[in-house]
């Protein structure tokens, strides 16, 4: 009988060294695995972001889907100018002589596709751009769009977002809940990630500087 009792407190004890080590590595794995999926992620809504800017220069509006958003990195240019200081003279009326005007001068030297200039050195695919990094079945991002108007101005607006559960769909349940209800200036708060707003006039991501350091590939 004694035998029998050392051997439950034994396992009794290898039983609750494991739960601790669990309770206290979960969270770290956690972390690690949050950070890579999160910085791929932004990686994805800037370059999104960046395509939807060269849209709004070009065309006076943000596409309304990736589809379109997509057409339009194929064909789309943006122009190299050149801009100089420069005079000339003009007769003055009330001095009744030529004086020398001043004047900026800009000249055209070149086109480049928007695609090479956004897209040339990552491994991002601008025909791809609407696909979440590391989510189940090729779920896609919420894109939408609208005008917003502010005092009489109409502004184009756009956001782009995706649910933190896409992303952490395998991680600890209690984990991924507690992450949704993040509220820290280090951390992606809320229960999703984005980037744009449809209430306010801006590209902004909800993301902290945590994400700007981290190399886009």
């Amino acid at each position: 009988m004694k035998t029998v009792i050392q051997i439950v407190l034994w396992a009794l004890s290898i039983f609750f060294a494991y739960k601790i080590y669990t309770s206290i590595m979960e969270p770290i794995k956690f972390d690690k695995v949050k950070k890579e999926r999160y910085t791929a992620v932004i990686n994805k809504l800037k370059k999104i972001r960046d395509a939807q800017e060269a849209h709004r220069i070009i065309d006076n509006s943000y596409a309304k889907d990736f589809e379109s958003l997509a057409k339009f990195l194929d064909t789309a240019q943006f122009t190299i100018l050149e801009k100089r200081d420069s005079s000339f003279m003009r007769y003055n009326r009330t001095y009744r002589i030529d004086m020398p005007v001043d004047t900026v001068v800009v000249d055209t030297l070149g086109f480049i596709p928007v695609k090479d200039s956004l897209f040339k050195n990552t491994n991002i695919n601008y025909k791809d751009l609407g696909t979440i990094p590391y989510a189940q079945n090729n779920a896609k991002f919420d894109m939408k769009t609208d005008i917003l108007d502010k005092n009489g101005f109409r502004a184009p607006v756009f956001e782009v977002k995706v649910d933190k559960s896409s992303l952490l769909y395998d991680q600890p349940a209690d984990l991924v809940a507690n992450e949704k209800q993040m509220i820290d200036v280090e951390e992606v708060n809320g229960p999703e990630i984005k980037v744009g707003s449809l209430t306010d006039v801006s590209t902004s991501g909800n993301w902290p500087p945590y994400y700007d350091t981290k190399g886009e590939k």
